[in-house]
């Protein structure tokens, strides 16, 4: 909460101080009007607020990444109420500034995003992440189920609502799925809520800014990932 307050400070004139909506906070529509949703975009480099929380959670000291090869974005998305609902991220530098956007885009087109937090609120546990629905980029570790560093190891990768869109392969003819919850998600015929397709919103607006979707690939099908 008060490191949201910080940002709004930064971005606010004066009169707008008091005002803080945490991450998860539903901000009122009439706030939004007031104050703009410009207000709630934020892209920074990680505060030593934030670091504190990751530290020996996502971020670990075995990191390759630096923490200045890092940024701390804060961004409004749509939930499938309809409620502007406060997110967080942490992202590779690289990629921050088509984030903020692609973000913005699926916020002003009112794309459902249940919720967006820092893996760190779950103990870095991908599998507790994706179990809540929880949209997230970095977080040291290997790809599930390998010794294989992780894209989003590096904030090179999102997972957009994970739940009902989950990964799955075969592998020596048993199917894994990620997270295991997901498992009747993985049929993409029945129109779940936050399922991302072909050509919708979330997907034009990754692809369009070079990002590869996950569930186009042949090995490994991981609908929730994007990753460039």
């Amino acid at each position: 909460m008060g490191t949201v307050l910080l940002l709004l400070t930064m971005a606010c004139t004066e009169s707008y101080q008091e005002v803080s909506y945490g991450p998860g906070s539903i901000v009122p529509e009439e706030v939004l009007e007031t104050m703009g949703p410009d207000t709630f975009f934020v892209n920074i480099e990680v505060p030593d607020t934030i670091f504190e929380l990751i530290y020996n959670c996502s971020y670990k000291d075995d990191c390759v990444l630096s923490l200045w090869d890092l940024r701390y974005l804060v961004f409004l998305h749509r939930n499938l109420e309809g409620q502007a609902v406060v997110g967080e991220m942490i992202v590779n530098k690289e990629i921050a500034q088509d984030v903020i956007e692609i973000m913005r885009e699926l916020y002003d087109a009112s794309y459902p995003i249940e919720k967006a937090r820092l893996v760190d609120y779950y103990d870095a546990d991908d599998e507790k992440s994706m179990a809540d629905n929880n949209t997230v980029c970095f977080n040291w570790r290997t790809v599930s189920g390998t010794g294989v560093i992780s894209k989003h190891a590096i904030g090179m990768a999102i997972d957009i609502n994970p739940l009902y869109n989950p990964s799955y392969k075969f592998k020596e003819g048993v199917e894994m799925i990620y997270p295991e919850v997901g498992e009747e998600y993985v049929d993409r015929m029945s129109g779940y809520p936050y399922q991302i397709e072909r050509g919708d919103a979330c997907y034009n607006a990754f692809v369009r800014r070079g990002f590869k979707w996950g569930g186009s690939w042949k090995s490994l099908t991981d609908y929730q990932h994007f990753e460039k």
